[in-house]
């Protein structure tokens, strides 16, 4: 069966992107501002591999998550997942070898890093993609959101900070706290809307474990949590002011927040579409962050 690469595109799951590119981008925004970005052209090639690297490892970890699913039975005809494999779009094994070819292309990105960065970002690279060849296993044992922080939240600010400026930046980690967040987010809107089709495949989720209130006030509370840490951030001298402009993502924030505090009356409906609603959130939220602490370096 021969696909078009939209359809390919597709498969990744590409409006997920935002939350996986975030970090990257953030972190040498912010290493930008803190005059911690070497003269010449190193640090932005490497910088554009990174983006690359991680985008390819996502889209990666997509695939297998789907595939997984599938072959689960956690997404099937009654569930709301994506309809490819569910429907015979796609073969199993067509998702299998393309996760497998993703995460090779994956592989060779972050050998060409670490050959340019040095030898140090391994680990990282390593971890990031057993935790991402693992996702799904974590995911069914009620471990995804800690996973998905950790790969996200701090593995990408770390790699990142190493390949940039050769060398660990621990303090970059302020950033992991506001961007893990709202990529764990994403995660958990989706797997509380899941619920009860979640429930029926014999997987335990961290939102089945909380239950529709206590998931529903949690992704309110993933809602205002990020813009209190930059608020703070620049209250103790940790970002320039400019990092401020971020909070215009109050305003989709605001949204979300005020759909899952519905769940009184809609239930799980409530949780709808904000898996896709968070991405977008993330993508002003942390280029508006980005493109201030950019300027405040230039200044």
């Amino acid at each position: 069966m021969k696909h078009s690469v939209k359809e390919w595109l597709a498969v990744t799951r590409y409006w997920s992107f935002p939350v996986s590119t975030a970090p990257v981008v953030a972190c040498f925004a912010w290493l930008f501002s803190q005059g911690m970005v070497p003269a010449g052209a190193k640090p932005w090639i490497c910088f554009v591999l990174a983006v690359l690297g991680v985008v390819v490892l996502h889209s990666a970890g997509n695939v297998l998550s789907d595939w997984a699913d599938h072959r689960t039975g956690v997404d099937n005809p009654n569930a709301y997942a994506v309809p490819n494999l569910v429907f015979g779009h796609f073969q199993p094994r067509e998702y299998l070898i393309f996760s497998i070819v993703l995460f090779v292309i994956g592989a060779v990105i972050g050998i060409v890093l670490t050959l340019i960065s040095g030898l140090g970002l391994l680990w990282v690279g390593l971890i990031g993609v057993i935790l991402t060849a693992l996702y799904s296993f974590l995911k069914y044992h009620a471990l995804g959101d800690l996973d998905i922080f950790i790969i996200f939240g701090v593995l990408t600010v770390l790699g990142t900070s190493y390949v940039v400026t050769g060398a660990y930046v621990p303090q970059a980690l302020i950033l992991s706290v506001p961007l893990g967040i709202i990529t764990v987010s994403v995660l958990h809107a989706n797997n509380t809307f899941d619920t009860i089709t979640d429930r029926e495949a014999g997987i335990k989720t961290f939102g089945m474990l909380l239950g529709l209130k206590a998931s529903a006030i949690l992704y309110c509370a993933y809602m205002v949590i990020p813009f209190i840490c930059i608020i703070a951030y620049v209250l103790l001298g940790w970002m320039h002011p400019l990092a401020l402009l971020c909070l215009a993502a109050a305003v989709p924030a605001y949204k979300n927040f005020k759909q899952a505090s519905q769940y009184k009356t809609l239930g799980l409906d409530a949780m709808k579409g904000l898996d896709q609603a968070t991405a977008k959130m993330q993508l002003v939220f942390s280029g508006l962050l980005s493109i201030g602490l950019i300027i405040a370096g230039l200044l």
